[in-house]
């Protein structure tokens, strides 16, 4: 017995029905549309998802029938005659159209499928029902590579309002006119997002794929989704994923975002040398972290990191872990370590036995701890301060004396003092030199020193040299306010106990508190 296939026909009014010897038996009606009279059949094809579409020949809309009960692509009369003749079957003729009651009454059943413009109410919505939708594609893009690559229709004309890249690449003087186009160095998740912004103004980013959404929105310029991309990251910036953000933003060109990074690595310095972002920068992002004045650690952890980093760059450029090449891999960062804010006992157990700096850098330093005056070096010795505010400072003397020896002890004086922990905050040894005026030196520590308000502090002075000015009519309490907030910070003075050789609240030494807000 000879299959046939299994293929509806619809014939126009008026043709002759089909012969009762016809080798193929008719296939079951399906339930008609509504059809005008005179109008010319159409075919649909199951299984492929789409919008059936009337056809347009002799002026008027055609009977459409989806023979597997789904929506289907309708074909004009000619192309359902050729597969018919393919298949080697005639084409039987359909029955007269039912009454125009009954056709209206079936057309009641069922909206047609290519009417889904009517469903959606707004142009808003009329645009997200075509993204990555094959109906009305005019371009296809292959995206990705290997097995993760997706194949995605679009619109061009969609894309050409959204994106001046687009609108080149289709309508400019070298535009395309190929229908596949592939992009090999973008994620298919992210040119999803572009394509999902471009048609409905709808974000969807997340943290795996933030950054490469962002790539893809520069390379195609669109602005406000880069804007969306980097407003995702501020708000997703913590301590242990901000020297990665840091790298991206330098990479990707977004200043503001970088500066970010760089204050949240200010704030929480410590917590992100030891995140495991760290030792993947690369070495112009540790030059510009190591250049900065506001970094709140001490210098020996600091250097502690920045070796943890060279050794993962030998790693990543496959040499041997030696002293030698770690100091080939830092280059001009081992300089921006600043050795001299060192004690001489963590120089000595850390730096000097790294073996990264050289035997004469090592014995300079060395000298630098021990002899007075110190000799320069060639490494910075300005302190950090991870303090941002306005630099402030007050004044407890009203007048200025001269003639004020030194006997060896400390010049102190006590301001708002807490005594029971004796616990060193802060110190620093430097020298300077006196010119013979009344003029103040500048004594700053090592690394920023927190004043707690209500809490009681002792500072020590031990001087050396010729006798020379201190201060006198000295002011118990002093009042700082804020020229641009209006802040007001109180500081008050008090006697301390012990040999101050001299000096206490109403004169001697000490005359000025630099502090920031």
């Amino acid at each position: 017995m000879r299959r046939c296939c299994p293929v509806l026909f619809v014939n126009s009014p008026g043709d002759p029905p089909p012969s009762p010897s016809s080798s193929c038996p008719r296939p079951p009606e399906p339930p008609p549309s509504k059809m005008a009279a005179g109008g010319s059949g159409g075919l649909s094809f199951p299984g492929v998802v789409g919008n059936s579409a009337p056809s347009n020949r002799g002026g008027s809309s055609a009977s459409s029938y989806n023979y597997s009960g789904g929506a289907g692509a309708s074909s004009p009369g000619n192309q359902a005659a050729a597969a018919v003749s393919a298949s080697g079957v005639s084409p039987p003729a359909a029955p007269p159209p039912p009454p125009p009651a009954a056709a209206a009454a079936a057309g009641l059943l069922r909206e047609p499928v290519y009417n889904w413009q009517a469903t959606k109410t707004t142009v808003r919505e009329r645009f997200t029902f075509l993204f990555n939708n094959e109906v009305l594609s005019d371009v296809h893009f292959l995206v990705g590579k290997g097995l993760g690559s997706q194949r995605i229709p679009a619109h061009r004309f969609v894309l050409a309002v959204g994106s001046a890249v687009f609108d080149a690449m289709f309508n400019g003087g070298m535009a395309t006119t190929s229908t596949e186009i592939e992009l090999p160095d973008v994620e298919p998740a992210a040119f999803l997002a572009l394509l999902k912004f471009l048609y409905s103004d709808e974000v969807q980013i997340g943290p795996e794929t933030v950054m490469t959404t962002l790539y893809t929105a520069k390379k195609y310029a669109v602005p406000a989704l880069e804007a969306h991309c980097v407003e995702f990251l501020k708000k997703n910036l913590r301590a242990d994923n901000a020297f990665m953000l840091l790298t991206q933003a330098r990479l990707f060109d977004e200043p503001q975002l970088a500066s970010l990074c760089l204050e949240n690595i200010d704030k929480n310095t410590s917590d992100a040398l030891n995140a495991e972002g760290f030792t993947d920068i690369d070495l112009d992002t540790l030059v510009a972290v190591l250049e900065r004045d506001t970094l709140g650690i001490r210098e020996i952890r600091l250097f502690n990191a920045v070796v943890r980093w060279s050794e993962a760059e030998c790693q990543r450029q496959q040499h041997p872990v030696t002293s030698e090449n770690k100091r080939k891999s830092l280059g001009k960062a081992l300089s921006l370590i600043r050795f001299p804010l060192m004690t001489i006992e963590e120089f000595a157990a850390g730096p000097a036995q790294s073996g990264i700096l050289t035997d004469r850098e090592v014995v300079s330093l060395f000298l630098h701890f021990t002899v007075n005056p110190k000799p320069r070096v060639e490494f910075i010795d300005r302190p950090r301060c991870c303090l941002r505010g306005k630099e402030c400072n007050i004044n407890r003397f009203q007048q200025v004396e001269s003639r004020w020896g030194y006997s060896g002890t400390s010049d102190r004086i006590r301001q708002i003092i807490h005594t029971d922990s004796n616990t060193v905050l802060g110190q620093n040894d430097t020298g300077f030199s006196c010119d013979g005026s009344s003029s103040t030196f500048r004594v700053m520590f090592k690394e920023p020193v927190e004043i707690l308000p209500n809490v009681n502090y002792t500072a020590c002075a031990t001087l050396k040299g010729p006798d020379s000015h201190y201060g006198t009519k000295g002011l118990r309490k002093v009042i700082h306010e804020s020229a641009t907030t209006g802040t007001k910070t109180c500081f008050t003075f008090c006697y301390a106990a012990g040999n101050n050789n001299g000096t206490s609240v109403e004169d001697g030494q000490i005359p000025e508190i630099i502090f920031y807000t």
